[in-house]
């Protein structure tokens, strides 16, 4: 059931410079609101994926979309989430969007 919403943040442009690729900073944009399914994943598979705290991984499920990709950030329960993209599976014909994500740990 999707019965959470998430916002989608994508990158803008990469910005050259004379010190390399993205050496004007990162900027993120708000690309839209998506209805989805979001899980926390524990134990196991949220330590294969690199999980800092129990809550740091979560499994995302959502309707077909072209605005997530693998390099895509989600906003949920006022966190950020970086999209794996190794777990990015789209299915057209299923028409779903299945991910994990990670928090983004600041500082």
């Amino acid at each position: 059931m999707l019965k959470h919403r998430i916002r989608v943040l994508n990158r803008d442009e990469a910005v050259d410079s004379a010190f390399g690729l993205d050496a004007e900073g990162i900027e993120w944009r708000d690309d839209g609101c998506l209805w989805a399914s979001v899980d926390f994943v524990r134990g196991k598979r949220a330590m294969n994926a690199g999980a800092v705290d129990v809550y740091g991984v979560v499994m995302v499920r959502c309707r077909w979309n072209t605005i997530i990709n693998e390099r895509s950030r989600i906003a949920y329960g006022g966190r950020i989430y970086n999209v794996l993209g190794e777990t990015l599976h789209t299915d057209r014909q299923e028409n779903i969007v299945q991910f994990q994500a990670q928090v983004v740990v600041d500082g």
